[in-house]
């Protein structure tokens, strides 16, 4: 049994050290006073302070921080809907049509979201993405809306109502409120999506539409451009999606399992 064990705790030291060491040589190099990501030289803020007087970085945030909020928004109203929709009436059509957009390859997704696009004769750019978004983020708030309904006590519902409540009262006084922290999971997954998303970015930005992935995977395809300021900017958006993550564990610790 020990060698069992320490077979599997190597195995799962080296999948992680893949997993997590080049995360850390970025921030690492985010901080390095060189212009190349060759050896450490000494610790440095300039790439940081270059950041934030980088016009076109700055303009790049800003769009992909407003399409995180908006997809948040609407995704997070539509996906708890959807995802009361698929606990309260065992629709079987209802969760393809809610869960496929998640199933489906993301390379896939954006390629018909294009072709759509293209049929209804739209321009590309912002407000495409931001619908792509949303179109994308909706199973994921359903999933974790559905999960934590399926932990709550229907007794309480059914006890609301037998002292008078409607039932739009019983949702808003009792089944809102058990849920909210499924809800809050799920808007902040839907917001870390939509900030990291490249592959549907990709397909559906038009000409000014650019987003902070988009333009960080344009300073990084040809190596001449490659700088330290992409690891300041990508050290930046790691924080914050770490941090998104870790209010979710606090806010809904078991929001993200299939069941409670």
């Amino acid at each position: 049994m020990k060698k069992v064990s320490k077979w599997i705790w190597g195995a799962a030291t080296l999948v992680y050290a893949f997993l997590y060491l080049p995360l850390a040589i970025v921030v690492a190099f985010s901080f390095n006073d060189s212009n190349l990501n060759a050896e450490w030289v000494g610790f440095t803020l300039d790439w940081y302070k270059l950041l934030f007087h980088d016009d076109v970085m700055i303009e790049a945030a800003t769009h992909t921080l407003a399409i995180g909020a908006i997809t948040c928004l609407v995704s997070t109203v539509l996906g708890t809907l959807a995802g009361y929709a698929m606990y309260k009436y065992r629709l079987r059509l209802l969760p393809v049509l809610v869960l496929t957009p998640i199933a489906i390859p993301e390379i896939l997704m954006g390629v018909s979201l294009l072709i759509f696009f293209v049929m209804l004769n739209m321009t590309l750019g912002l407000v495409s993405i931001t619908l792509s978004h949303i179109a994308f983020c909706i199973g994921f708030v359903a999933i974790v809306v559905r999960s934590r309904l399926q932990g709550m006590d229907e007794t309480l519902v059914e006890a609301a109502r037998d002292l008078g409540a409607s039932p739009v009262m019983a949702f808003r006084r009792i089944t809102l409120p058990l849920i909210m922290p499924g809800i809050i999971a799920g808007a902040l997954m839907a917001f870390t999506l939509s900030i990291d998303d490249f592959v549907i970015s990709f397909f559906t930005a038009g000409v000014g539409s650019n987003t902070l992935p988009l333009e960080i995977y344009s300073r990084v395809k040809v190596p001449i451009k490659l700088n330290p300021e992409v690891n300041a900017v990508s050290t930046l958006l790691m924080l914050l999606t770490l941090s998104l993550i870790l209010i979710v564990s606090k806010v809904a610790p078991s929001a993200l399992r299939t069941n409670d």
